[in-house]
């Protein structure tokens, strides 16, 4: 990753942590004027404690059992006055806007190192990698898909299929959140999003993604003729993106756009398969997936990647036909 992106993250979490602290002070202080009994048993508390310190290193056996009881009297009416008043949630805790790492950017890992948390590697990844691909979220999720959009026509000659276009979609919508609500099980397969251009693919790419984000999860983006291209690059030394491949392999959900757009070779096909089989193994205890939308279908898959690829996609992905009228149109008459 770029370490000057990275320190520019790290001043903004500073700053970020040092408001939400500051606020917080300020609104417990706030909360203990208008209730002084409250801090009069916080200082009472705090006194104690210091006074029970002193008493250890004094040696003093008696006096720090009869200051530890006194000071386990003091939490329980602190307890008892706490359950009877209304404490707004900003003077119980300050609101970091991470949870998990209260606004550092750093969290623990389970081998106890200090590790980047999913918060800020998502910004970076943002940054760096996905730009403007997955930055209108707030406009493309569940709740302004419109599923009006598809029609409820039966037209098997026109849409092999016996099933009307709202009805595969909203098919292809319980997949999603069975995908959605299942993520970290490993048995719960990959999305594979097939079908023309305008039906709601990308739509639906961004909706999990959204879900998956606010769920903490990593999520990275790419069009499959960039992302190739630079991988490529990269192994052909052309260009410092080793960390591009590492977030590629590693990140927690991988969009892969436009599958089919990109210009193939035997090198292309090489890493393609490498990313998908290295997404599909269960590393480090740690689930990852990966959704490909393409406009191909199929028939087409399978006559332009090689076996081994089409093999993983049939086996470990499910396949999500989309078809119908472009809804583009239909929204843009709509308005």
């Amino acid at each position: 990753m770029n370490n000057a992106t990275l320190n520019t993250l790290l001043r903004e979490y500073d700053k970020k942590k040092f408001n939400a602290e500051m606020n917080f002070e300020k609104e417990k202080n706030n909360f203990y004027k208008t209730h002084p009994e409250l801090q009069i048993l916080n200082d009472n508390l705090n006194s104690t404690a210091l006074a029970i310190s002193k008493a250890i290193l004094n040696n003093d056996s008696d006096l720090t059992e009869k200051l530890k009881s006194n000071f386990e009297k003091l939490k329980l009416e602190k307890e008892s006055l706490l359950s009877t008043l209304e404490i707004p949630l900003q003077a119980k805790e300050p609101l970091y806007e991470c949870k998990v790492c209260k606004d550092t950017g750093y969290t623990i890992s389970d081998d106890n190192k200090s590790v980047l948390c999913n918060c800020i590697k998502q910004k970076i990844f943002d940054i760096e990698f996905n730009k403007s691909n997955i930055g209108n979220l707030e406009k493309e999720n569940f709740g302004t898909f419109d599923f009006s959009l598809y029609s409820d026509e039966i037209n098997e000659e026109k849409f092999n299929s016996k099933i009307s276009p709202k009805q595969n979609i909203l098919a292809i919508k319980n997949l999603a959140l069975n995908f959605i609500n299942n993520f970290d099980n490993p048995n719960e397969k990959n999305l594979l999003f097939t079908g023309n251009t305008g039906l709601g693919k990308t739509f639906l790419s961004n909706c999990i993604a959204k879900e998956m984000l606010d769920r903490k999860k990593t999520v990275l983006y790419q069009t499959a003729p960039i992302m190739l291209d630079s991988i490529v690059d990269y192994r052909f030394g052309k260009s410092d993106l080793k960390q591009v491949y590492d977030n590629i392999i590693n990140v927690d959900l991988l969009v892969i756009d436009d599958l089919g757009a990109e210009s193939l070779n035997a090198m292309k096909l090489s890493e393609l398969f490498n990313i998908i089989n290295a997404r599909l193994l269960f590393q480090n205890d740690i689930v990852k997936k990966t959704i490909i939308s393409t406009n191909l279908n199929m028939r087409n898959l399978f006559e332009t990647y090689s076996e081994r690829i089409f093999s993983r996609l049939a086996s470990y992905y499910n396949i999500c036909r989309f078809f119908g009228d472009d809804i583009r149109l239909k929204e843009k008459l709509k308005k």
